[in-house]
This record gives structure tokens, C-alpha cells and sequence, in this order.
């Protein structure tokens, strides 16, 4: 499917009512990044191209609003559970339709590698060539160690690093077909979620931990290996976000822990934020969008962390 669109301003409301926390009125951007257009070999100018995965809700979804607003021409992806989620955001990024940008919607699992390989070829043959994969799609689960099953690990690393393995390895491998853009010493960009448990793990969160460690050290080879066909690999890497991730996560912690649903996510936000604030998908969207530009061209292989100052490197 191929949709023409004109976009909603972001939707920046404030974490649901039942959580009370913490979330500033975060102002406007005082500009858009200028990466709407590239040059192909052939010296045509077009919209620059994005897949963005976990695309239907949360982080992805501001993800989607954020590279479509700064000009990405955009696939966006999600499992088939959520097609209803994923057309209502083709929908708003479309609504206003100022007839240049086109989003493409294309459903997909991740840990299926003929999945992503169509996800790929079906984004290529609607909307050209691939410049930027964000492969956002990931899971939790909070539960000790020791009370883990095979089955628990294996399907967080099947979602949170296999994932982005199909996602970076289907994606590379069509950027290395294509040429580089002219007056552009990049051919391609790959960004990766990661998490700040990432560089410092959460107890109760122990092989998501470990997933998103591995995804981090994925990023770096991946960006030792690309390095030569002029690929960027970076990841993101958020801490405590009004998504619906998290409310899964303060759900399980306050079981545990014998506490109300919503006193978990509220303690880390007080204790650990030293911004004071919760972050919201549009903050983790801001930091994309500049991997996602030409001002980031020369970094390569790292992960960096929007998360208000809980983790300082």
C-alpha cells in the first residue's frame, strides 16, 4: 500500500491518569532536520528513504511521526496482531496529505527472517531505495533468574536480538546493492534499540538486560563490518518512557515488590530521573531523528542514551 500524507501535530500527552508521574510540556522542535532529499547516481532528486519496525505503538510510533515530519518517505512495520494499530497510524500520517511524502505499511515478524526479507523488498519496490533501517521492535518481561524457563530467554532473544540481526543483515544487504547517493559519502544508516539497561541492568529484568547488552555489542561489529560499504550502525538507548512497554514492566515490579500498580514506575522516575520527568516516545524520537541525519554521518558504532540522567558515561 502506498498513502500520500500531510501530518498531525505529535501527540505529547502526558502519561495516563492512573500514574500521576511527572511529564513537562516539552516544547516544540525549533526546526526540522534537513534530510528530506538525496540525489540518486543518476542525479534525481528523492525523498529519502525509512523502515521503522514496532512501529504500531509507543516509541516506533513517535518514531514514524518524527522521520515522516522531517521528510522520510516511510514503511512502517509491525506484528499482524496489530494491523488495526498500525493502519490507524498510516491514517494520521496521512490525514493532512501534502502530496510529497508516501508511508507504506507492511506487516512483519521480526524473528522471522523471510518476514523482514519481504518487509525489505516490498518497502524497495514501493518507495525506492532503502537510506535508514530502525530496527525498533523489541519485548520485556519481568521475572527473577532463577524462575526463568527456556522458553522465557529464548523469545527475548529471538525478538530483541535476532530481531535486529534480520533486520540489520536484510537491510544492509540491499543498501550494499545500491549506489551511493551523490554528494553523500554515506550509503546507508542502520539504528538499533538498545535500553540503559544496556550499560546497567535492572534485577528482575535480567535477560532483557542481557538482550539489549547484546544488541549493543551487535551494533559495534555490525559497524566494524559495514565500515568499508559506507554504512552507519548506531542504537538508541531509552530508560523509563510513558509507552505501554513500561507499564508492563511497573506492573510486574509492584507484584513483586507488593506494591500498587503505578508506585514502582513512579519511585524510579523520582529517585533515578534527574530531570525530574518521565520521558515520552517524542524524546527517544528526537535523538532518532539526528542518527537518522546527515549531522550524524560520521558517528558510527555507538549507543547513546536519552533517558533524563539515570545512566551518565
Amino acid at each position: 500500500m502506498t498513502f500520500l500524507r500531510k501530518l498531525p501535530a505529535p501527540n505529547r500527552s502526558c502519561l495516563s491518569p492512573r500514574l500521576s508521574l511527572k511529564v513537562w510540556n516539552t516544547p516544540a522542535p525549533h526546526h526540522l532536520r534537513t534530510i528530506t532529499t538525496t540525489r540518486d547516481p543518476e542525479g534525481q532528486t528523492r525523498n529519502r528513504v525509512a523502515i521503522v519496525t514496532g512501529a504500531a505503538r509507543g516509541i516506533g510510533r513517535a518514531i514514524a511521526h518524527r522521520l515522516a515530519k522531517d521528510g522520510y518517505n516511510i514503511t512502517v512495520s509491525d506484528l499482524p496482531s496489530l494491523q488495526y494499530q498500525l493502519n490507524s497510524l498510516v491514517s494520521e500520517l496521512t490525514s493532512a496529505g501534502d502530496g510529497k511524502t508516501k508511508v507504506h505499511a507492511q506487516p512483519a515478524d521480526v524473528t522471522s527472517p523471510s518476514d523482514v526479507a519481504s518487509l525489505i523488498n516490498s518497502s524497495a519496490s514501493v518507495l525506492g531505495s532503502l537510506d535508514t533501517m530502525v530496527a525498533n521492535a523489541g519485548i520485556a518481561q519481568v521475572k527473577p533468574l532463577l524462575d526463568l524457563t527456556p522458553a522465557d530467554f529464548s523469545r527475548m532473544f529471538d525478538v530483541n536480538v535476532a530481531g535486529v540481526q534480520n533486520c540489520f543483515q536484510a537491510a544492509a544487504k540491499q543498501m550494499i546493492t545500491q549506489k551511493i547517493p551523490e554528494a553523500s559519502e554515506i550509503r546507508g544508516k542502520l539504528i538499533a534499540a538498545a535500553s540503559i539497561v544496556a550499560f546497567k541492568p535492572f534485577a528482575l529484568l535480567g535477560h532483557y538486560s542481557a538482550s539489549k547488552w547484546a544488541v549493543r555489542g551487535l551494533c559495534q561489529v555490525y559497524a566494524m563490518e559495514l565500515a568499508r560499504h559506507k554504512i552507519t550502525v548506531n542504537a538508541y538507548a531509552p530508560g523509563i518512557v510513558d509507552t505501554k512497554m513500561w507499564e508492563l514492566i511497573d506492573e510486574g515490579l509492584a507484584e513483586r515488590e507488593g506494591k500498587e500498580k503505578g508506585e514502582m514506575i513512579r519511585k524510579y522516575s523520582d529517585q533515578l530521573i534527574a530531570l525530574g520527568r518521565t520521558s515520552v516516545p517524542e524524546d527517544v524520537a528526537r535523538l532518532v531523528s539526528f542518527l537518522g541525519s546527515e549531522d550524524a554521518d560520521y558517528i558510527t558504532g555507538q549507543t547513546y542514551i536519552v533517558d533524563g540522567g539515570i545512566i551518565f558515561t
